[in-house]
């Protein structure tokens, strides 16, 4: 599945994408959550920084 959302991100129309990938510690388990987005490359600093 990563590949063909990567293999999309090589389009010519779609260069100023970028895939996202988040990790979250859960405070209760102590575990780890992933958010996946594919966004444009100027909101990835916005979207990062937020907690």
């Amino acid at each position: 599945m990563a590949k063909k959302t990567v293999a999309s991100l090589k389009n010519k129309d779609a260069k100023s994408f970028t895939k996202v990938v988040r990790f979250k510690k859960n405070e209760t388990s102590g575990g780890y959550s992933t958010s996946v987005d594919i966004m444009p490359k100027e909101s990835v600093k916005d979207f990062l920084s937020k907690k």
